[in-house]
């Protein structure tokens, strides 16, 4: 396994990545999702992926996730986009690059589109999550769990096993990066992958991102009894595959 790093980005934030670098002309760049880090089996794929293609990698950990610097719940989309776009002109620089976003990761990816245009050569998503925050989180709280973040600044949010800090400043700046009514004219190959048996995002969040891509050549991939990690050995080959489909594209 490729040792992680850290990559200084200001004067208090070290952001920890894994890279792998190949004298080529094409990237791989993970962005991973809420509350999550980049020791998980997605990253480890893509980066075992790269080796074996001869390309270039590189996965990015926000700040207040994972081993990186900073305070969780000082975070928020602009922030963590921030971090990522100052990420990839340290580390890609002119060199263009394929975006892979799982889950929170799609939405940022999805912001990184106005910095990155013309280097961007694809987009693959798993289990997009654009505007969670508002749509999927606000919107269903009850009045008490909102009054609760208004006074309060924040509230535990309990979901399955984990616990998540909801702050009242990541769903206000939530509700600034609104990507869903947005449309971009890229002609990239633009692919959604989404688990039929995703509890946590609905398939529509995936297809609400393939309108938005008028000219791009688009691809859906539903996997059958599929959650919304996807991140098993059988469905990563699929992903894999979708990859590769990406690959051949840009070829």
């Amino acid at each position: 396994m490729s040792k992680f790093k850290f990559l200084k980005i200001s004067k208090s934030i070290k952001l920890r990545y894994l890279s792998f670098d190949q004298n080529t002309k094409l990237y791989v760049v993970f962005l991973h999702g809420f509350m999550s880090d980049i020791e998980g089996d997605k990253p480890k794929n893509f980066l075992k992926y790269c080796k074996k293609r001869k390309l270039g990698f590189l996965a990015i950990e926000y700040s207040g996730h994972g081993k990186s610097s900073g305070e969780f719940i000082k975070g928020n989309i602009s922030k963590w986009t921030k971090e990522v776009k100052i990420a990839i002109k340290k580390k890609i620089k002119k060199n263009n690059f394929i975006l892979v976003g799982s889950s929170m990761g799609s939405w940022i990816a999805l912001n990184i589109f106005k910095y990155y245009k013309k280097q961007i050569k694809g987009f693959l998503g798993i289990g997009s999550a654009p505007e969670f925050l508002e749509r999927l989180m606000w919107k269903k709280f009850s009045k008490k769990i909102k009054k609760e973040i208004i006074e309060k600044k924040i509230y535990q949010l309990k979901h399955g096993e984990y616990e998540y800090p909801i702050t009242h400043q990541i769903i206000k700046d939530g509700r600034k990066n609104k990507i869903l009514n947005k449309k971009y004219s890229s002609k990239i190959p633009v692919t959604m992958v989404h688990g039929s048996k995703d509890e946590v995002v609905p398939l529509s969040y995936s297809k609400k991102i393939l309108n938005n891509f008028n000219k791009a050549k688009k691809t859906i991939l539903v996997i059958k009894n599929g959650d919304h990690s996807l991140s098993s050995k059988i469905n990563l080959k699929k992903i894999n595959r979708e990859l590769d489909k990406i690959l051949y594209l840009n070829s």
